[in-house]
């Protein structure tokens, strides 16, 4: 409350930005209004989509890179970048052409050598990418504009997978840039999409730019998500980051900055009040917030400490924490699925239900082997989720007697010391925070989080065989009841195992200027369809 209180009046007095801490451009009118300025989630760190998963680096990702596909607002996968597709009989040859006039930001045309290249990187990290590579015969270019996948087996979900908007998307990059190994990062940042990054004005940390590119042709259909006719509208598109929201609540309301992409809940209240402000929930699908716990190194290598920390943690505690008191925002859920859809299940969810046993959970992780070394836990500051869950994973630790090593960093580190497999004490980690889009927990299609195949599972790296076979199952499922039985099966095994702990559903708000138009609902924020006047 103490925290709040002092948002609250620091915003209300007009905030740090509106007392001189940015610095507003001398841009003649008419130019200002073909500039976007856009406070983002957290810091634009690394520029690599298929490296990582941050969401802010894939929403940065879909301004320069185009996809093949893109899902509408149905999560319907329509052609982007492909004029035309056919797929054989049997279900296992695709044939994709590309639609004519696609370039790059460097004049050079997009070939399908490109796309070849492009889904051969991502196939690597992406869950579904992988299912493909693993039934995969061959993926060539058979000229300029027209490539083949060819399979073992049918994937019906092709579409779908190329489409989807979840990380890693697949982007397509020169294929230059797409041969670099997809464990390294690339280094040059060239697509094919409506916007270009403008990498001489990159300061992370501060800003990044994104330009609009002439050369981009959209398509002739309405504006959709992903889908569509994307049509820029502005000359350019600031990111300015500012990880304190009294900061950016100041700006916004000054008009030093025309949208915010996740201001805090208690911040809202405030910017209604102003009248030049818009505020709205940013997606109906919500987040379903995330502990995710390290299985290669004890002691979460055992099932029995993972355990405890699902009988002791109260998903109450971080959903108010994170949105207040209004009920409305958020929602329990014993369970990795996005409440409220058709595959929505609580099957094996009771150990996240009713009073928390804080002295069971000291009884399992004596079971577990704990001895109490230093839980080293990654807490990004930067990110108003993470951080508000930080703290309350803080608290729970020691309530539970466990030793604590508080790592309070930005989002971009976290981002790359998640993926590091070596132990705590060397660099690795035992525990870190996120969320994961509604959108992209409907279904175990493109749930990254939900893989458990090891060495090739999301960070974290856990194999549960019982949660990859419920997939499969779902997978081949005939028909709805077939797939909520997989679904059903899939959440038992893995709150059986606690693969991570669910710590709730909620919403979040988006906020921006009223002289800005064509913001959507969605679980990333659009720029083409977007104007300024």
């Amino acid at each position: 409350m103490q925290r709040r209180s002092f948002l609250k009046f620091a915003a209300g007095a007009g905030g740090l930005a509106a007392g001189g801490g940015l610095a507003a451009p001398a841009l003649a009118q008419g130019a200002a209004a073909r500039t976007l300025r856009f406070v983002p989630q957290a810091n634009l760190a690394n520029f690599d989509p298929i490296w990582g998963t941050q969401y802010v680096v894939r929403n940065a990702a879909m301004m320069v890179w185009d996809t093949l596909y893109g899902v509408n607002s149905k999560l319907e996968p329509k052609r982007q970048m492909v004029e035309s597709e056919e797929v054989s009989d049997d279900g296992l040859v695709w044939t994709f052409k590309l639609r004519p006039g696609l370039k790059f930001h460097d004049g050079a045309p997009v070939l399908a050598k490109d796309a070849v290249a492009s889904l051969n990187r991502w196939a690597v990290r992406d869950p579904m990418g992988q299912m493909i590579r693993g039934i995969q015969n061959e993926l060539v270019a058979l000229d300029d504009s027209t490539f083949r996948w060819s399979l073992k087996q049918p994937y019906p979900k092709m579409l779908f997978a190329l489409g989807k908007t979840n990380s890693p998307c697949s982007f397509v990059m020169p294929e230059r840039i797409a041969k670099t190994d997809p464990f390294q990062q690339i280094n040059e940042f060239v697509g094919s999409g409506p916007f270009r990054f403008v990498r001489e004005e990159w300061v992370p940390g501060a800003k990044a730019v994104f330009a609009k590119f002439e050369g981009y042709v959209p398509r002739e259909e309405p504006p959709d998500w992903m889908a569509g006719g994307k049509k820029v509208l502005v000359d350019r598109v600031e990111w300015v980051v500012m990880p304190d929201p009294a900061t950016a609540v100041g700006a916004l309301q000054s008009g030093e900055v025309d949208w915010w992409e996740n201001p805090i809940a208690d911040l809202v209240p405030l910017l209604k009040s102003n009248r030049s402000v818009q505020v709205d929930i940013a997606d109906p699908l919500g987040n379903v917030g995330s502990f995710r716990m390290n299985h290669l190194h004890a002691p979460f290598n055992n099932v029995k400490a993972r355990r405890a920390i699902m009988m002791a943690l109260s998903q109450e505690d971080y959903m108010r924490a994170l949105v207040g008191d209004n009920p409305d925002l958020w929602k329990a859920m014993p369970s990795f699925f996005t409440p409220g859809t058709s595959l929505y299940t609580e099957a094996g969810g009771d150990i996240l239900k009713g009073e928390r046993d804080y002295d069971g959970a000291k009884k399992l992780l004596k079971e577990a082997g704990y001895d109490g070394q230093p839980i080293t836990i990654l807490v990004a500051q930067d990110q108003p989720i993470t951080k508000a869950f930080g703290d309350v994973s803080a608290d729970l630790l020691k309530r539970i007697g466990m030793n604590l090593d508080f790592v309070a960093t930005d989002w971009g580190t976290v981002g790359a010391r998640r993926a590091m497999k070596t132990p705590p004490g060397q660099g690795g980690w035992h525990i870190f925070h996120t969320w994961h889009a509604g959108a992209d927990c409907i279904n175990p299609a493109s749930y990254t989080a939900m893989r458990a195949n090891g060495d090739q599972a999301w960070f974290g790296w856990p194999k549960v065989d019982a949660v990859e076979a419920a997939r499969d199952k779902w997978f081949a499922a005939a028909d709805l009841e077939a797939e909520k039985a997989a679904v059903a099966e899939m959440n038992k095994a893995a709150m059986d195992s606690a693969m991570w702990v669910p710590t709730g559903f909620f919403l979040s708000y988006q906020a921006w200027r009223k002289n800005v138009s064509g913001v959507v609902k969605a679980p990333i924020p659009f720029f083409w369809n977007v104007s300024k006047s």
